[in-house]
């Protein structure tokens, strides 16, 4: 019996494949769970229609992604902190802080998103990667200075 997938199901297949299954495996478990639906002409046709869809927004979001990530590449902003002896931090800097500085220039970007893998703790400026989009980065300098 062919099904196309719902949602991901481990050791079968992810979203939108359609999968050969026994038939007790699919009335039993797959279809009442919601995981799938039977293969027919009518949900065939839906599928390749979805996919078509998912096509043109992923095309659209993606062109959008890579405007964003041009505005931002190169961009540098500053942000001032607490800092002792030999430009070392009170506290630290982390992606939180550098997505509020992208928000406040008009950027919304997830703070998942930004690439700083440990907090900035000294003064100085810093290359940040920021992931836009699935495929898009761009590199933003953070300068951080003394209160």
């Amino acid at each position: 019996m062919q099904v196309i997938l719902r949602d991901d199901v481990p050791n079968l297949g992810k979203i939108g494949d359609v999968v050969r299954v026994k038939p007790g495996y699919a009335r039993n478990f797959l279809l009442p769970r919601g995981l799938a639906v039977e293969a027919s002409g009518k949900n065939l046709r839906m599928l390749e229609h979805h996919k078509r869809i998912i096509g043109v927004k992923a095309e659209r979001e993606q062109k959008t992604a890579e405007a964003l990530a041009g505005k931002l590449d190169g961009l540098s902003v500053t942000i001032k902190a607490n800092a002792g002896e030999g430009g070392r931090l009170f506290g630290s800097v982390t992606n939180l802080d550098v997505e509020r500085l992208l928000a406040e220039k008009g950027f919304h970007v997830d703070r998942r998103r930004i690439g700083l893998d440990e907090p900035l703790k000294n003064l100085g400026t810093f290359p940040i990667v920021v992931q836009v989009g699935r495929t898009a980065r761009a590199t933003v300098q953070v300068t951080v200075e003394p209160a």
